[in-house]
């Protein structure tokens, strides 16, 4: 769905009770409610992309722009992703022993291992500056937070993620 005028179309549609429409768009956001979750909440992607569509779902006669509608349901997303991650931290910690030792050949999955041992704010933080290419203001108004809170998850996560990789 590339048209912004029918995605605009659709939103409307959805609004008004449309199921056909309600169902579309869905489908349109599932990947990038996907991609947003996944690099937050880690093994617990798929539950917060269902819990963020679910928002989306609930909030989507609350969106009075149609052509927001992306941004709107990113920082629905990303919320939902921390919220379901600081969920998951509390129920399972981390084990900070099993760190990968530099020159192991299975450093590349190891980057999953490494982020799992953030804290899902800054894996939030990162997924948005580093993935996204947002620059810290946006993320600071999708994370709710003000922007020099950002900047320094981000210099704490860069700098954790450093550790971790080289551990």
């Amino acid at each position: 769905m590339t048209d912004a005028a029918q995605l605009a179309g659709l939103v409307r549609a959805a609004q008004r009770g449309d199921g056909l429409a309600m169902a579309e768009l869905l489908d349109a956001l599932a990947p990038a409610v996907g991609r947003w979750c996944g690099p937050i909440a880690l093994q617990d992607a798929d539950d917060a992309a269902q819990e963020a569509m679910i928002a989306i779902l609930r909030g989507l006669r609350g969106l009075r722009d149609p052509a927001a509608l992306f941004g709107w349901a990113r920082a629905i997303a990303v919320r939902e992703a921390v919220r379901v991650a600081r969920r998951a931290a509390r129920e399972q910690p981390a084990e900070l022993g099993d760190l990968p030792a530099p020159g192991d050949p299975m450093l590349a999955a190891d980057i999953q291992d490494v982020l799992s041992r953030l804290v899902p704010e800054h894996r939030a933080v990162l997924m948005l500056r580093d993935l996204e290419g947002l620059d810290e203001r946006t993320a600071a108004a999708l994370l709710g937070v003000p922007a020099g809170t950002v900047k320094s998850r981000l210099a704490r996560a860069r700098a954790s993620f450093r550790k971790g990789w080289q551990a």
